[in-house]
């Protein structure tokens, strides 16, 4: 049996779940988000509590248990809470800024590269003498803000010799030695 899809979901406070027609809706302070899922998997609502179930023990009905139970949770998780994702330029001249929902980054190209962020996700960028820009981006939907951030972080990536490009705050990278003289 799935450890993860056989765990229930616990329904927070100020949190509506329903089902309807293979589609689960999760309305929250935040936001409102939806999921259909396949007639493999069952969705029920019992005791303020979301269950998964799978009628079979098919490898694809295992897998589908599981990845349907995590994806519910993420979505009532960020209805609820939220999700925030950090990046940090690390780089000589490396700057970003925002106007609005749009990111203007300055990433050594001959030009700067800006990005008009959904509306669904919060834009903060934070710069201090000193220190290296981080771009914070906040959302309730776990997927998009994922998206976002892996396509800023695609524009210049971490090369391993300097470590320069866009990183994730916490991010650990995989280092190399330069040229042994």
């Amino acid at each position: 049996m799935s450890r993860i899809g056989k765990n229930p979901i616990a329904i927070p406070a100020g949190v509506t779940v329903e089902i309807k027609d293979a589609v689960v809706t999760v309305k929250g302070k935040l936001g409102q988000l939806t999921q259909d899922y396949t007639n493999n998997v069952t969705v029920k609502v019992e005791e303020g509590q979301v269950i998964v179930e799978r009628a079979a023990d098919s490898k694809q009905e295992r897998a589908q248990h599981g990845l349907y139970r995590a994806l519910i949770n993420n979505m009532i998780t960020g209805v609820s809470t939220g999700f925030t994702k950090e990046l940090e330029l690390v780089g000589v001249g490396y700057r970003a800024s925002n106007q609005g929902q749009k990111l203007d980054l300055a990433l050594g190209y001959s030009h700067n590269i800006v990005l008009e962020i959904a509306p669904e996700v919060t834009l903060e960028t934070v710069s201090e003498k000193g220190k290296n820009p981080i771009v914070k981006l906040t959302s309730f939907d776990k997927q998009l803000l994922g998206q976002v951030a892996a396509k800023i972080r695609g524009f210049r990536k971490p090369e391993p010799y300097k470590g320069k490009g866009v990183k994730f705050v916490g991010e650990v990278l995989r280092r190399k030695a330069g040229k042994s003289a």
